[in-house]
């Protein structure tokens, strides 16, 4: 019996890939996650709805909540599947990021940060928040990973650099975030009315961050061709789609960077006068973009956590028997404290 050809081998591979193929062939089907973190009250949900072509309501984000959508690639393929999550909150929840970063997802993983433009004084400090907050957390998952798949995390690494072309003159003087990052700056139709050098500073600083990150940045408003250009991005995130190569970096328009096409020769020094640049101690270009921005705009001296209404107590989420029920266990659990400081003080006398 004559021995199998390669052509043999490759025809019956394809043939087998045919008859295996189908909506339930795991394999076939692409899953990917993307994660929107941002300012409270700063349009995360209305940018999922309207990816999802969902004509609904944004409703305030209580904690931590998912959708996906389903989307394929062409006629009679697999529909690919985007898990979409959002943290609520601003800053204040960041525990919650952990629960949708794992290492069975971190690979098909990008984070999407939504930062509002109308309060330019809550900015840094929450986007400095959320950034450090969920990069600590991707590193310690990326290490945990790279015990048991070594392989998977030397690919993720390469991964990061993707987005810089090898002969771009920044590549030694940037810090890749370790899983693809998308920096969204919404309520552009309120920022458009800021004072010019409100506008200079704060797109410069912004542009700053997203290069140093090797992130996309984009403005957004609830204009409709604003709105499509982000669902672009955000599609090419979820499922593949081809990423856009526009750019736009003119302070009297909305922005709109892709990762890899900004270099700090194009964003310039921080905008300060030269005689108070020597004045500003800093110890790393991020430190010093800093001090520049929040000499413009201080950050208010609120807590987050304190501003953060308890849900429990919220109006919208009424429920009169569980609210009837929790009055009466808190009442039980103040009886308990008070009893229980009874004994310890009945110990105490005892001893």
């Amino acid at each position: 019996m004559p021995s199998e050809t390669l052509w043999d081998i490759a025809k019956a591979e394809v043939d087998k890939r045919g008859n295996n193929g189908g909506e339930g062939d795991g394999v076939e089907i692409g899953e990917k996650s993307v994660f929107f973190i941002g300012s409270k009250n700063g349009g995360k949900t209305t940018i999922i709805l309207r990816c999802l072509d969902r004509d609904e309501p944004a409703k305030p984000t209580l904690a931590l909540e998912y959708t996906y959508g389903r989307r394929a690639k062409g006629h009679n393929t697999p529909k690919d599947i985007a898990h979409f999550w959002e943290l609520g909150g601003g800053s204040s929840l960041l525990d919650l990021i952990s629960i949708p970063i794992t290492s069975d997802t971190l690979r098909t993983f990008s984070i999407v940060l939504v930062l509002d433009l109308s309060k330019p004084n809550d900015l840094w400090p929450t986007m400095e928040n959320l950034l450090q907050a969920t990069k600590n957390h991707v590193d310690k998952v990326i290490m945990k990973l790279g015990k048991t798949h070594s392989k998977a995390t030397s690919e993720m690494r390469q991964k990061m650099w993707s987005t810089m072309p090898k002969d771009h003159p920044d590549r030694e003087l940037i810090d890749p975030f370790p899983i693809p990052l998308v920096i969204i700056g919404s309520k552009y139709d309120i920022f458009q009315d800021f004072d010019s050098e409100k506008r200079k500073v704060m797109c410069k600083t912004l542009r700053f961050v997203a290069h140093y990150y090797g992130a996309s940045l984009m403005f957004t408003s609830k204009s409709e061709a604003l709105l499509l250009k982000i669902r672009g991005v955000i599609n090419q995130l979820a499922f593949g789609i081809d990423k856009s190569k526009s750019i736009c970096v003119d302070q009297n328009k909305p922005l709109f960077i892709t990762a890899g096409l900004d270099s700090l020769c194009q964003i310039g020094a921080p905008p300060v006068p030269d005689n108070d640049i020597g004045k500003l101690h800093a110890h790393s270009p991020m430190e010093l973009w800093k001090k520049v921005y929040e000499k413009l705009f201080p950050p208010k001296n609120i807590s987050t956590l304190k501003a953060t209404k308890d849900p429990a107590r919220d109006p919208q989420y009424a429920e009169s028997e569980v609210d009837e029920m929790r009055v009466q266990k808190d009442q039980e659990l103040e009886q308990y404290k008070k009893n229980s400081s009874k004994t310890w003080k009945q110990i105490e006398l005892d001893s």
